[in-house]
């Protein structure tokens, strides 16, 4: 039996927490022998939707091979510097044995660094908070973009939800991945991210612009991007010139319409790869037309080949 500490201080994410415990408890009920506990140095805490959760006390001595789960909070600055956090580092600091694992959820990595037990790591959090766990922690590696990164016995995850992929990723690890595919289904998480992926999506990319005809030009090719755009009915469907709608692609996304419907046709295909699909396959559901091409924009964006994962 594993055994699991879900680490809360005052004002924890809520998400932080239920996503990564929902999927633990899915995954005990599909036969996984984990064993959960919600601990903080606070008796009571408040969520940040303001759910008060009561938790028993930190442990005093960790059993073997158990699995601490650094929950989030809602302001670093403000949260990480009360008595309970300042508490919670400390013991992180004496508690932790050379058998314990460590998953970080977003900016529960801070308080893993504010301990000391990233030096010398890979690691990552949410993107926003990136520098000031590179203060944090001079020691460590910080990466960028990442939706998790793992480095021996400790994970550090981006934000929010990325905690669900963590969790999903420890569990296949704990339970195989036939367990753990069954509880992706069940959260309907059915294409689960792994540690390569960027933490920001090409369909999310470049969309904090306040145009609405360029808006409306990427919900078009978003919304089918296997769809053979042409610079003319794209304009044509947005009411504006051929040329306005380049120049527009150029000024808010960096590239032309036809590199930006690639961007989104390697998301499409990297999907179908990881359910499993051939490379023919993931080219036809993409629109590429032959695996030849998927192959050779593959390179091009990407790097590499395109494989089954």
């Amino acid at each position: 039996m594993n055994e699991v500490f879900f680490i809360l201080t005052p004002n924890y994410l809520a998400l932080d927490h239920a996503g990564p415990a929902e999927a633990m408890r899915i995954a005990i009920d599909e036969g996984a022998r984990l064993r959960l506990h919600t601990v903080g140095p606070a008796a009571e805490c408040v969520s940040s939707l303001g759910l008060v959760s009561h938790v028993a006390p930190l442990p005093e001595k960790l059993p073997k091979h158990a699995l601490l789960v650094l929950v989030g909070t809602v302001d670093e600055d403000r949260d990480y510097s009360t008595a309970p956090a300042q508490q919670l580092v400390a013991w992180l600091a004496q508690s932790v044995r050379a058998d314990t694992r460590i998953a970080c959820i977003c900016s529960g990595a801070l308080l893993a660094a504010m301990a000391g037990l990233l030096n010398g790591r890979r690691c990552t959090t949410h993107h926003a908070l990136t520098s000031k766990l590179a203060a944090l922690a001079p020691g460590a590696r910080v990466e960028q973009d990442r939706i998790f990164v793992e480095d021996g016995p400790i994970a550090t995850s981006a934000g929010i939800t990325a905690g669900i992929d963590l969790a999903l990723w420890l569990i296949e690890q704990q339970a195989g991945a036939a367990l753990a595919a069954r509880v992706a289904r069940r959260m309907v998480v059915y294409a689960r991210r792994d540690g390569t992926a960027a933490q920001l999506s090409p369909f999310m990319a470049h969309r904090n612009h306040l145009n609405p005809a360029l808006h409306k030009a990427q919900d078009l090719i978003a919304a089918d991007p296997a769809q053979h755009w042409t610079l003319s009915n794209l304009a044509e469907r947005v009411h504006i010139s051929e040329r306005h709608l380049c120049r527009l692609f150029r000024t808010h996304t960096a590239s032309s319409v036809v590199a930006y419907r690639q961007a989104l046709q390697i998301e499409v295909a990297r999907d179908r790869l990881a359910l499993g699909a051939t490379v023919e396959t993931a080219a036809e559901a993409a629109g590429f037309g032959s695996a030849r091409t998927l192959r050779r924009v593959w390179k091009q964006i990407v790097g590499g080949t395109p494989a089954k994962r």
